[in-house]
């Protein structure tokens, strides 16, 4: 099997913002998707007062994580989890309450460098794609089983591929020939039906459609649409909520639901906020930041990365 690489996107800014929020003894983070627990590391190591409960649906992640943080002690947990289980989580743990959440969204590096997970589109593999490999259909299973309709959706929705109705049919056409079962022939595929002059811009011409087949495979949206509000509740008085996201339609749920929570019901009109009347949260950095050009050269994931924190400021769980 290969070895992954491990490089966290906006490390230290990512600590810098969950840090006010964990300097108090008992302070716990939930790492609602904890890969190979670099941004955990990095909280244990600079917040010492803190602990984190890490959430993972890959066993494997887990397994390597533990490994990783192991000479922490009782300050590190690992569960195995989807992240919007975020709320059984916390009550499994005894807690009524957490002082911040991170979710570092998309696909993890150990996932993109273990070539046998079906995750790469620049080496031939297994097209599987789950993110936790015991449960669920493949990404194999989407291309031979879906509609042409519904390929076409998931390829326009996630992919934002212009060629996504014809990439679509091609593959109902070519899966008659024989199923679709390894990535080195939808690759080509790709490169047949995605016009020339397409092919020479925008990266690599099956990343669109990697990305698609990889959200709809482990449900993403839906769960990010359900794990942010059990997010946003967990966290008590004084608490943040941190994610990182890479797709527009992520970044677009995180900047509805922190909209929500930080914005005041008082008219536009009233010249102040009346006392008890403020919004329960309020917002950190200003819009989404982005990583710096030399960040992006360190680590070209981090390329499209969006950043975005809130902090609770009054509530029931103080």
């Amino acid at each position: 099997m290969t070895s992954p690489a491990h490089v966290p996107v906006l490390l230290d800014r990512v600590v810098s913002l969950l840090a006010p929020a964990l300097d108090r003894d008992g302070a716990v983070l939930v790492d609602a998707t904890l890969g190979l627990g670099g941004h955990s590391e990095a909280v244990l190591e600079r917040c010492p007062r803190a602990r984190v409960v890490g959430i993972d649906r890959d066993p494997e992640a887990l397994r390597r994580s533990g490994e990783r943080l192991a000479s922490y002690g009782d300050r590190f947990t690992g569960v195995h989890a989807v992240y919007d289980e975020i709320a059984d989580v916390v009550h499994d743990q005894g807690l009524d309450g957490v002082d911040g959440v991170l979710f570092d969204l998309g696909v993890s590096s150990m996932q993109l460098d273990v070539t046998e997970r079906g995750f790469a589109y620049r080496e031939d593999a297994p097209l599987d794609m789950r993110m936790d490999s015991t449960v669920g259909a493949t990404a194999a299973d989407v291309l031979n089983t879906y509609s042409a309709a519904d390929l076409t959706r998931v390829l326009k929705e996630y992919g934002e591929e212009k060629f996504a109705r014809k990439i679509a049919a091609a593959v109902v056409r070519e899966r008659e020939r024989e199923p679709f079962s390894t990535s080195g022939r939808l690759v080509e595929l790709l490169y047949a039906e995605i016009p020339a002059p397409a092919r020479r811009t925008g990266g690599h011409p099956a990343k669109r459609t990697f990305q698609a087949l990889r959200m709809e495979v482990n449900d993403e949206l839906a769960v990010l649409r359900r794990a942010l509000p059990a997010a946003v509740d967990a966290v008590r008085v004084g608490g943040r909520v941190v994610v990182e996201s890479y797709h527009s339609l992520e970044d677009r749920l995180v900047k509805q639901t922190f909209t929500a929570v930080t914005r005041s019901d008082v008219p536009p009109d009233l010249p102040f906020v009346p006392e008890g009347m403020e919004p329960p949260f309020r917002a950190v950095t200003r819009g989404a930041e982005q990583a710096t050009p030399q960040e992006i050269e360190d680590n070209p994931r981090a390329a499209s990365v969006r950043l975005r924190a809130v902090e609770r400021v009054k509530g029931d769980n103080s």
